[in-house]
């Protein structure tokens, strides 16, 4: 009777990163600037990409596919908090919480998945370039990408799934500035147990056997570079396989730290900064990371502002 007569909450409040009404606008400009500078970046990498025919290979197709996920996972959590900044109706319904969540997670997990795949690309190049044309032929790079996004967009649905097995009936209030889904565990009414397991369990295999993946491809490479004789040729290998390195180290040591070691239970002023540093800061930094380091994209960038 008692479970009978609790009322299912079907809307939260986000309190988002501060209850200082003097930072909100200040903090709002700070983001929106942010993201449109990620937009921005990532999209335009995209249309370079698109544009220019040199840099259609599958490192590049590979890169534009992180631009793509970046990009949505941006878009997953920054507009609905630079609202939240300016309304004082912080309220989100059950559904934008779980699409929320769902679609930063796919984006996520889709790009753990084409890391993977450019380190693999950098692996063939560097270790074995005449039998690079060979390996990485066109429909083995659109199969690594399809199976990229189906393992990233199938694997949330399994923790959506299990989220309408919680029930919320305490607090409605989230103290986080989007839906993220160990934060919904805190209020559920319903023991979140095996959630929590699941989410655990996925998440040490999957970062765990990507990251391990990535390492590994990149020691051969590293091993490969440093066997070079000609200093051009090993400055560029260096210079795009250490690009790619620190935006793997970035991405995943701020997800290993959230999801990983989360029962160590960091304060929840750390919890925010893990989770602002992987939606926010990486989606920004990539496309700089990527292309700034990079002769092509920028060569290729220059001959479309020409035209």
């Amino acid at each position: 009777m008692i479970d009978t007569n609790k009322t299912q909450v079907m809307e939260f409040v986000l309190t988002g990163l501060t209850d200082h009404p003097e930072l909100q606008l200040p903090l709002f400009l700070v983001f929106f600037v942010v993201y449109l500078i990620t937009m921005v970046g990532n999209l335009g990498l995209i249309a370079v990409i698109w544009r220019d025919p040199h840099l259609h290979t599958p490192m590049y197709l590979f890169l534009g596919s992180l631009a793509f996920a970046d990009a949505c996972s941006s878009s997953s959590v920054t507009p609905k908090m630079l609202v939240n900044f300016l309304s004082k109706n912080h309220m989100i319904s059950l559904t934008e919480c779980i699409t929320q969540f769902y679609i930063f997670a796919s984006s996520a997990n889709t790009e753990c998945f084409l890391l993977v795949a450019m380190a693999y690309d950098r692996y063939v190049a560097i270790c074995n370039p005449l039998l690079y044309p060979v390996v990485m032929s066109n429909i083995f790079c659109i199969q690594l990408l399809v199976v990229s996004y189906i393992i990233g967009f199938l694997h949330p649905m399994m923790h959506v799934g299990l989220l309408f097995r919680l029930t919320f009936c305490k607090s409605n209030v989230i103290h986080y500035f989007y839906c993220e889904i160990l934060q919904l565990f805190k209020i559920s009414c319903t023991d979140p147990g095996v959630n929590m397991l699941l989410i655990f369990v996925f998440s040490v295999f999957i970062q765990s056997f990507t990251f391990m993946t990535i390492i590994i491809s990149y020691s051969y490479v590293l091993f490969a570079i440093l066997k070079k004789k000609s200093e051009n040729g090993r400055n560029k290998a260096f210079s795009t396989c250490s690009a790619h390195l620190l935006s793997v180290s970035l991405f995943y040591g701020t997800l290993f730290f959230m999801y990983v070691c989360s029962g160590s239970g960091p304060a929840e002023n750390q919890d925010k900064m893990y989770s602002l540093f992987y939606t926010v800061i990486i989606p920004l930094l990539n496309p700089f990371i990527y292309s700034l380091r990079n002769k092509e994209v920028r060569s290729a960038l220059r001959r479309i502002i020409n035209k």
